[in-house]
């Protein structure tokens, strides 16, 4: 056996000496070990080198970077793949197996660092940190070239092992450093005597120690400060209190706090909450309840039970007399009007007062007895009742009862006075009933709709009184808020529409009537004038609303004729009106004319409608509220603008603007914007305005006809005559009453040549331009006895006279056939 392998080791050397004849180039061997590969002959992973000459496989990689790491500890991927010639690749996936392996091992920014170097590192700092006392991380982690946070985390398991120093604030200190800046915190600390800022003081102890270290110094952070103290506070080392932090109480001022507060409150029997801020007190309330139990906290101040005591005897004593009193004036200058309010409602004799309705409190601090109250309502009642009715009305002139109108009946027209709304209802179901019997279907529909409108005035109006009883404001809970504003307002208007004592008008009696309020100073009213007014007011209203339902009632009568004279001349007024309009469509080619027309029209015929709608509206307007009222003389009224407008405005509510465009549309240019008008108001008023038909046409053309033609007959001025004569042509032929000023009677002659005669028309002709003639003598004409005119004047006069005969035939005979 032994020669045998002797031989095959003679072979086998010859065959290693042997020159082969034939070699392999070195793409040939990389491509017979791809096909070795291929074939599974080589079962194993190769990884190509950089240079492409060499195969490694990933064991020796693994291998090879495992020696790399064990040589310093720390070792850069990229340095990995220069050393061992192969792609970056692969180092950094077999790098992240060696890691995952061996938890001595991490994997940070691209290098693989090993806890045996961070171990050396951490001793290299422990030496550095004993020679300089303290160290920034920040520092060390530049140095190292790794973050801060890296650094903090390696050092922190190594604190008190192999590094001999406390991190905090992101500085390394040595215990010696440690304890010399506790100390410092120390006495700092204890020398506190009041609420300090604990920031202030970190800011002070960081300039001593940069004094003290100078530039080797390291900033301390104030964190490590905040760090020594709590350790302090809670070893018992120093005495107080911290809140958030950094709000420090000595014990020495919280127990010097505490004495003051229980000195000041045991001798005043309160405290205020602004005392107690000044004190550092953060909050007052659940200081002073938990101090003081037996306490009650107000508004701005928390006080004893003794003084709520001497403050009930005060307001017994108040009641018990009929009298009032200001409990400001007992109490403390430092308390409110809240706080007098708060400690009044919790006097046993004032909570029992006001559940018996025998105390009422005003102005938060003034307690009155129902005694005085009443005392005062009766004095003021009686200055009411002083005003007569036609004092009142002349008061409000004066200016007496300031704010106050005089408001207009709405029985017939808007509305009605809630307190003479029973006696109204009964008062128009008499005017319809009475109207039926006349057969007047005017009067029967407006009295309708007012007896329709006082029913449901009525129905809310007891509604608002039951609520109002209870206690319930319904309009705050059924309506928004726009509509309650939109409420009030009406509510004021409709006051002031019926005279009502003004909010201001008893503040000035009550002023008046208890002089008292100004002897002790009270010299703002809001505080206590008004809300006394405000709550006598609606009792006062009430008493003043049953004198107007008395005067009301005398008037009733009187303001019912006069509606019904007022219905009756509108009716007439309004169809002659509207048969004068008629005309106007004549001359609508001519404008100039039309504007004449248009003019004359509302000078005369619709001036006098509104005169008399205006003046008839005042009159009832004054009746309602009580005024005495002259009978009128006359059927015909006739007003300047000014008064209408004066009248127009004394109107309520929307009533006084429709009258104002009434007042504006008879100085206007166009008779259509005053019917509009009138219609508006007669509406509103309650009135009804008759509309012209045909069959009523023909009737007021035929009596306006016969009208004419007497007065024709009888007519004897010859200057007067031509007008008449001219509007009966236009009756005749246009079957139109037109209503013509002098300046248009040239024009409506014009217009009739077609209709007329040669002959006709050449009297009317030359007896126009005779009158035209005359009436510029007589205008030109001094009145002197010397004027030669006046021959001129006589003759033409004469003349006229003369033809009177010949033009009164031109329309007399036409009217007889």
């Amino acid at each position: 056996m032994d020669d045998e392998l002797l031989e095959l080791q003679r072979q086998f050397e010859f065959a290693q000496q042997a020159k082969s004849s034939v070699r392999l180039s070195d793409r040939n061997v990389v491509e017979l070990v791809q096909k070795l590969h291929e074939l599974r002959i080589i079962d194993f992973d190769l990884l190509h080198t950089v240079s492409g000459k060499e195969y490694i496989t990933p064991e020796q990689l693994r291998h090879e970077i495992v020696a790399e790491i064990k040589k310093s500890g720390r070792v850069s991927l990229i340095d990995l793949a220069d050393t061992i010639g192969v792609d970056l690749y692969h180092v950094e996936k077999q790098s992240h197996q060696i890691v995952s392996d061996d938890p001595e091992l991490m994997l940070i920014q691209g290098e693989i660092i090993s806890q045996f170097y961070w171990d050396s590192v951490a001793e290299e700092i422990n030496d550095r940190l004993q020679e300089c006392s303290q160290i920034a991380l920040a520092e060390l982690a530049a140095q190292l070239n790794v973050g801060l946070e890296l650094v903090a985390s390696v050092l922190e398991p190594r604190l008190g092992t192999l590094v001999k120093g406390r991190l905090e604030g992101g500085q390394l200190y040595t215990p010696a450093y440690v304890a010399r800046v506790s100390a410092m915190v120390r006495g700092a600390s204890r020398g506190i005597t009041v609420p300090t800022n604990l920031s202030m003081l970190w800011s002070s102890l960081q300039q001593l120690l940069q004094e003290m270290d100078g530039t080797t110094g390291v900033a301390v952070d104030n964190s490590f400060f905040q760090s020594l103290f709590n350790g302090l506070v809670k070893e018992g080392q120093i005495l107080g209190s911290l809140r958030a932090g950094v709000h420090w109480t000595p014990t020495v001022f919280a127990v010097a706090q505490k004495e003051c507060i229980d000195s000041f409150f045991s001798q005043n029997s309160f405290m205020s909450y602004e005392v107690l801020q000044n004190l550092g007190i953060p909050q007052p309330i659940q200081f002073l309840k938990s101090r003081y139990p037996e306490g009650t906290a107000l508004v701005s101040t928390f006080v004893h039970p003794s003084l709520i005591e001497i403050l009930d005897a005060a307001a017994e004593d108040t009641l018990e007399r009929g009298s009032w009193i200001d409990a400001l004036s007992i109490l403390p200058a430092s308390f409110g009007s809240q706080d007098a309010f708060k400690l009044l409602s919790l006097c046993p004799s004032v909570q029992l007062a006001l559940k018996s309705n025998k105390a009422v409190i005003f102005g938060e601090s003034y307690l009155f007895s129902d005694g005085f109250i009443k005392d005062v309502y009766d004095r003021l009642e009686k200055e009411m009742e002083k005003l007569s009715v036609s004092e009142s009305s002349g008061a409000i002139l004066s200016g007496d009862l300031p704010d106050t109108k005089v408001g207009h009946d709405s029985s017939r027209f808007t509305d009605l006075d809630e307190t003479g709304s029973e006696m109204g209802s009964s008062q128009h179901a008499t005017d319809r009933g009475s109207k039926k019997k006349r057969g007047k279907s005017s009067g029967t529909v407006a009295a309708s709709e007012t007896e329709s409108r006082i029913k449901t005035q009525e129905s809310a109006t007891s509604k608002s009184k039951k609520n109002q009883r209870k206690g319930k404001d319904t309009s705050s809970s059924q309506l928004s808020d726009s509509k309650a504003a939109v409420k009030k307002q009406s509510s004021k208007t409709t006051e002031d529409n019926y005279n009502i004592p003004s909010e201001e008008w008893i503040m000035q009696k009550i002023a008046k009537l208890v002089p008292e309020f100004e002897e002790q100073g009270i010299d703002d009213c809001e505080t206590i004038v008004r809300p006394l007014a405000n709550y006598m007011r609606p009792k006062l209203v009430e008493f003043w609303k049953q004198r107007r339902k008395a005067l009301f009632t005398e008037n009733a009568e009187q303001m019912k004729n006069l509606l019904d004279n007022l219905q009756k001349k509108l009716d007439e007024s309004f169809l002659n009106m509207q048969l004068y309009e008629k005309a106007l469509d004549l001359f609508e080619d001519d404008q100039s004319t039309l504007v004449i027309l248009h003019r004359h029209l509302l000078r005369t015929t619709a001036s006098a409608i509104a005169d008399t709608l205006i003046h008839n509206l005042d009159m009832h307007n004054k009746l309602k509220n009580g005024v005495e009222v002259e009978p009128q003389t006359s059927d015909s009224v006739s007003l300047s603008p000014g008064e209408r407008t004066a009248m127009a405005k004394s109107f309520p509510g929307s009533l006084s603007n429709m009258a104002l465009a009434v007042a504006e549309a008879l100085e206007g240019k166009r008779v259509e914007t005053f019917m509009i008008a009138l219609r508006a108001i007669a509406e509103e008023s309650g009135l009804i305005l008759r509309k012209l038909d045909k069959k009523l046409e023909r009737t007021l053309l035929h009596s306006y006809r016969k009208d004419l033609t007497s007065q024709v007959s009888a007519e004897t001025d010859p200057v007067s005559l031509l007008p008449k004569v001219v509007s009966l042509l236009y009756i005749q032929l246009y079957h139109k009453a037109l209503q013509a000023p002098g300046r248009a009677i040239s024009v409506a002659i014009t217009r009739l040549k077609d209709k007329l005669e040669d002959s006709a028309y050449k009297i009317l002709t030359d007896y126009q331009a005779a009158t035209v003639t005359l009436l510029a003598l007589l205008s030109a004409s001094t009145g002197d006895e010397e004027d030669c005119t006046s021959d001129r004047i006589l003759s033409k006069r004469e003349l006229l006279e003369s033809q009177m005969a010949a033009l009164k035939r031109l329309v007399l005979t036409a009217s007889q056939s």
